[in-house]
């Protein structure tokens, strides 16, 4: 079974705009969004163009907020304090990675975490934690979307998480292991330094991979029937393509998905249930539930 992102965001994402029409109609302004972009960086400005795209397609208000690479840490915050003060504004991003000068950890220090719909303040990743309500940081987000939505099994599962990152690894191992659905599964997470990752892949039911390594899963790391979720995208270089380079994922996909019982694809898998997860983020900010 291929886990399309795409079409089940197209799903999820005309439901929020129902929610929009329903919810604001004629009176009540739509929920906004702003993004802040730090510098020219052509991913970011990418990623960027998608989310205020998605937030169009849904009926939000959105406001795109671009500083040159040289904003000091100060400037940055003092912005970040002024869109926290902002009623109008229900949630923002200040989207990574952030030039070297300025202290990636004293930004998310400084977000409300009332308007973090990108889940990173300290105070919304302990309460994801402790399985308290949260706003879930948007990618782990959007993979347990993806799993209820497509009705994949996971209680009693071994789940192995490949990479430990505070923006995937960390939290999707959190959330497999919690007493939920999607969730109950038995967690393994491996980085760089743990040993026969292959012996570990092996064993697993499910396989999360979030590495930024090209085709890092292989056919000979996966046992049939296992369930691969492909966190990763990354560039190669591909003469034959028009643009000179092609989008592959973490995972060999050609290799591996005859074994799977379910795997997603890059493009089109993970990457648009992030930014769906980050619209419902912002709904819920929205509404204050």
């Amino acid at each position: 079974m291929l886990l399309d992102g795409v079409q089940l965001s197209g799903i999820i994402r005309r439901e929020i705009a129902e929610r929009v029409i329903e919810f604001c109609g004629n009176e009540t302004r739509p929920p906004h969004l702003a993004a802040v972009l730090i510098g020219a960086n052509p991913a970011s400005q990418a990623y960027v163009r998608n989310k205020i795209k998605a937030c169009e397609e849904v009926g939000f208000a959105s406001t795109l907020i671009k500083k040159p690479e040289n904003t000091t840490q100060e400037q940055l915050i003092e912005l970040i304090q002024g869109l926290n003060q902002n009623k109008d504004i229900d949630g923002y991003i200040v989207q990574l990675p952030l030039p070297r000068h300025i202290n990636e950890e004293e930004i998310n220090l400084a977000i409300d975490p009332a308007k973090d719909v990108d889940g990173f303040h300290p105070n919304n990743f302990g309460r994801m934690a402790l399985g308290m309500p949260t706003f879930l940081p948007a990618t782990p987000k959007g993979i347990m979307m993806m799993l209820d939505r497509y009705q994949v099994d996971t209680e009693g599962k071994h789940c192995v998480v490949l990479g430990r990152s505070n923006i995937v690894g960390t939290p999707i191992s959190l959330l497999m292991s919690k007493k939920t659905k999607p969730g109950n599964a038995t967690v393994t997470i491996a980085h760089s330094r743990s040993k026969n990752i292959k012996d570990l892949t092996l064993t697993a039911d499910i396989i999360i991979v979030a590495l930024g390594i090209p085709r890092f899963l292989k056919s000979d790391m996966v046992k049939p029937g296992t369930v691969v979720i492909d966190v990763g995208i990354n560039k190669i270089e591909d003469p034959n393509h028009p643009k000179g380079y092609r989008l592959v994922g973490d995972v060999d996909f050609d290799e591996v998905s005859p074994l799977c019982s379910a795997i997603t694809p890059v493009p089109g898998g993970v990457g648009p249930m992030t930014i769906t997860a980050l619209l419902d983020n912002t709904w819920k900010a929205f509404k204050k539930d």
